[in-house]
């Protein structure tokens, strides 16, 4: 009877715990624009799909797209995504029945060789997947992973001033289902419905290339390639069509970087040859002309267009995919 009593007890404070739990994420945890990106993924199939980092999330414009092959596209991307977020949010879309025909995949070459960070990165994805057997296995492969107060605090990497003064508004947008995109803008830049961010042009003098990451061969993390080609077997087990682009960076960054750039182009060549998939990269030879390397057409040095350049760029990269 003791034990008994003590086992119940146990679970009345195990359940108490998790309520608690649950309960700050729902008043503390943001609405950020992931959520609205896979809430609208999640409810609606797409031809195409966007995946990657922060160089697509800024720099391809599924709209742009569709003006020139009328393919209906959405944004994915989002700086911090590796090839393991890719590759579970591809498996959640199959399985809830909204696989898409293509997915369109940003390689950023320096991600390859980077350890993915601590911190709420390992949750950005997985705290907005809707309850299913991709996020089971999500967590078992990759969340379960990362420091336990990111599981069980999953606010606690935000500030808890701005969550405070905040969280009238994430409650509101919770309890009514409100996927609105105003709050979104920032002085520099705003969300489009499509995923797209649009950034807006700034005066390049001041550009620097600090904080920017090179890629090292030597230092690529081989669970990031096991995902990635994880990714395009199940893609043609699915008969999705898998796509890769290398998006372009200024010319001044090339120059900087050259021997790093050289190596990735050969490194990422060689590999998707071998794995018999598409890839247009716009900083080798082949497709260097098809976009802007002029640094007025970017944002900073590490590649990230303003909103024209983008959706020019966009088209471009339509047209070369349509003919491949």
């Amino acid at each position: 009877m003791r034990n008994f009593k003590t086992t119940i007890c146990a679970l009345l404070i195990a359940a108490a715990a998790a309520g608690m739990f649950a309960g700050l994420d729902f008043l503390l945890y943001p609405c950020t624009f992931i959520r609205n990106d896979l809430h609208t993924v999640c409810g609606e199939t797409f031809d195409d799909i966007y995946v990657g980092t922060s160089h697509g999330k800024i720099n391809i414009d599924p709209e742009a797209a569709q003006e020139v092959n009328g393919r209906r596209g959405h944004n994915l991307c989002v700086g911090g995504e590796y090839s393991v977020d890719v590759y579970y949010m591809i498996r959640l879309l199959i399985e809830l029945g909204r696989k898409p025909s293509r997915v369109i995949y940003e390689i950023s070459p320096s991600y390859f060789s980077l350890e993915k960070e601590e911190g709420n990165n390992y949750l950005l994805f997985y705290h907005e997947f809707p309850l299913s057997r991709a996020k089971l296995e999500y967590f078992c492969d990759a969340v379960i992973k990362c420091n336990f107060r990111t599981m069980l605090f999953p606010w606690y990497e935000y500030s808890l001033s701005y969550e405070l003064s905040n969280m009238k508004n994430t409650v509101r947008k919770k309890l009514q289902k409100d996927y609105g995109i105003e709050d979104f803008r920032t002085k520099t830049q705003e969300y489009h419905e499509s995923g797209f961010v649009a950034r807006y042009p700034v005066e390049s003098s001041g550009f620097s290339f600090n904080g920017i990451r090179a890629f090292h061969r030597d230092e690529v993390r081989q669970e990031h390639m096991e995902y990635l080609e994880k990714l395009i077997d199940l893609c043609r087990a699915q008969d999705i069509e898998f796509a890769a682009v290398i998006t372009p960076v200024p010319a001044d960054t090339l120059r900087q970087f050259s021997e790093e750039y050289e190596d990735a182009n050969e490194y990422f060549g060689e590999f998707f040859k071998e794995k018999e998939a598409v890839c247009v990269n716009f900083n080798d030879r082949e497709y260097y002309k098809y976009a802007s390397h002029r640094l007025e057409d970017y944002t900073d040095l590490d590649g990230h267009m303003n909103e024209d350049a983008a959706r020019e760029f966009t088209k471009n990269l339509a047209r070369i995919l349509e003919g491949v």
